[in-house]
C-alpha cells in the first residue's frame, strides 16, 4: 500500500491501526506533521475508549517538537 494511501486509510479510522494513541508517536513511516493530523483525526472520531487527555497531551508534545524544529530552521 503506497503511503499516501495508508495515511488517508489511519485518518478515517486510527484505532484501526493503532491499539493507543502513544503508538502513532512510535510509527516511524510518518513525520511529525503526519502524526499530529492522525492524532487529531483519532480526536475527532469520538472514540470513547480513547483517553482524552492523554490524546490532547501527545498532540501537543509533537506540536512542540514542530514549532521547535520551525524556530531552529528559522535561525
Amino acid at each position: 500500500m503506497a503511503k499516501k494511501k495508508l495515511f488517508e486509510d489511519i485518518k478515517q479510522n486510527p484505532a484501526r491501526i493503532y491499539r493507543a494513541p502513544a503508538d502513532v508517536l512510535r510509527d516511524r513511516r510518518f513525520g511529525d506533521a503526519e502524526r499530529v493530523e492522525i492524532l487529531r483525526a483519532w480526536r475527532e472520531s469520538g472514540d470513547d475508549a480513547v483517553n482524552r487527555a492523554e490524546l490532547d497531551g501527545l498532540i501537543a508534545e509533537v506540536e512542540g517538537r514542530l514549532y521547535s524544529a520551525s524556530n531552529h530552521a528559522a535561525e
